[in-house]
């Protein structure tokens, strides 16, 4: 299990061309949660009910990085729960559905709303559920740990697992294949943009 406070590491770009170039034009990111935005285990109290959920910092500031850009995120998950409702809350996701029986009635309302087509957004999914959406994906995603037949579909696997910045892997990935990376990195450093 990875320890907290340790590096990502992420794959080296250049080894995965067509998902570079399939980021350059995402306009939205579409996450799972559970495998996803945490690392898919879920807690139950003594009343039966979940009591907890672990969400990535990093996954989180790797969203506000995005939706700095204006790549704005949605998340489709097959679960109720307050925790991720918080989370998205917290993190100004708009589009958020919960508790989905079909993902892909669910991306056709997506679809709706934002008016966009499936080829310009970047899904990640980690399992079955997640299938019929990231194959209509223009960007298709999985974390490291993500089931054999979601990575066989995938144009990137990233290094890191699911709630332990799989998420910012991605936003990273995203962010350099637009050209907003470097500038990015430069004024968190405090550093004049380049010209």
């Amino acid at each position: 299990m990875p320890v907290a406070f340790t590096p990502h590491t992420t794959n080296p770009l250049k080894a995965h061309p067509q998902a570079l170039e399939r980021a350059s034009a995402i306009k939205m990111l579409v996450l799972d949660v559970d495998g996803v935005l945490t690392n898919g285990q879920v807690f139950f109290g003594p009343d039966g009910k979940e009591m907890l959920k672990g969400f990535d910092i990093q996954d989180g500031y790797g969203i506000q990085l995005l939706q700095s850009i204006g790549i704005s995120c949605a998340v489709i998950t097959g679960r109720h729960s307050k925790m991720v409702l918080a989370r998205c809350d917290e993190l100004q996701i708009k589009h958020v559905f919960t508790g989905v029986k079909d993902k892909n009635t669910a991306l056709e309302e997506l679809l709706k709303r934002i008016n966009l087509e499936a080829s310009e957004l970047a899904i990640m999914g980690d399992d079955w559920p997640d299938l019929a959406i990231l194959l209509r994906a223009g960007l298709r995603l999985a974390p490291a740990q993500a089931h054999q037949e979601v990575c066989q579909i995938a144009h990137y696997i990233t290094h890191a697992k699911g709630g332990y910045g799989a998420v910012r892997e991605v936003c990273d990935l995203i962010l350099k294949a637009q050209g907003q990376y470097d500038e990015r990195l430069l004024s968190a450093k405090g550093l004049p943009a380049s010209s």
